[in-house]
């Protein structure tokens, strides 16, 4: 079964009969294709474009590598003009499909949970089925935050942003699988990753990461792209320390003298 062209119908609100006579084909055929048959390309561009969705998130099986020479391991699966125009879909079903980890690393990262109040239970229930869970936000009292907000223009609003933000993931203090930490660095990236895909979302100065491009990349046998991120990732992460949710909602990450 196709499920994720089943979702994209169903959230759009799309009758397969209605992506059949776009199509062009038979209703039979959409009912193949949601039994898990792959459409030829046009067919699979057609519907890619009536649903708004990307084609690799439909079928992940046909994507190809983009902008990529032999050896080099770019991995590179899709740009964005900006975050938002990320298929919703796509942020749940990496999510949801993750087995082994799960990193974010971001300075408020409010969208996340916004765009997805049950956040924090999803991430618990990756945790509790094994998954690796590392949140990774900027310390609201910290330098990094500070200097952000002024370049973006907001002042301490972004600090606001982070406290705001943190309050979604109060309930995974304590979760088996589950760490929450605060870093004081210079962020040039969003990093999403879900296992072997990573979502970049690079930082423009003076504009806010929303505003700008969004890279999806995947591992492969190439020491590309991906393998650089997540090692960028890494070394914040252990650089950062735990969040504990006490009265100031960063103090625990104050350092000590």
């Amino acid at each position: 079964m196709n499920e994720r062209l089943r979702s994209a119908l169903a959230q759009r609100g799309v009758p397969p009969e209605e992506l059949a006579t776009v199509c062009e084909v038979d209703p039979k055929t959409v009912t193949r294709w949601l039994g898990g048959r792959v459409p030829h390309a046009r067919h699979r561009w057609s519907v890619a474009h009536h649903l708004k969705v990307d084609e690799s998130f439909i079928w992940p099986e046909t994507r190809h590598v983009v902008g990529q020479s032999p050896g080099n391991g770019a991995g590179l699966v899709a740009t964005y003009p900006d975050r938002a125009s990320v298929p919703r879909e796509i942020w749940l079903s990496l999510l949801l499909e993750s087995v082994t980890q799960i990193d974010v690393l971001v300075f408020s990262g409010t969208f996340f949970a916004q765009s997805n109040p049950r956040i924090a239970t999803m991430l618990a229930q990756r945790a509790a089925a094994g998954v690796k869970v590392r949140l990774c936000f900027g310390d609201p009292q910290g330098r990094a935050v500070a200097i952000r907000g002024r370049e973006e223009g907001i002042g301490d609003a972004l600090a606001a942003k982070v406290r705001a933000s943190l309050t979604y993931y109060r309930p995974l203090l304590g979760t088996p699988g589950c760490e929450i930490r605060l870093h004081d660095t210079t962020l040039y990236n969003s990093l999403f990753r879900y296992d072997n895909d990573l979502l970049v979302n690079p930082h423009v100065w003076g504009q806010p990461a929303s505003a700008n491009p969004l890279l999806h990349l995947q591992k492969d046998s190439g020491l590309g792209w991906f393998d650089g991120y997540a090692s960028s990732f890494d070394a914040v992460w252990d650089s950062a320390r735990p969040w504990t949710d006490d009265a100031e909602g960063a103090q625990s990450h104050a350092r000590q003298d």
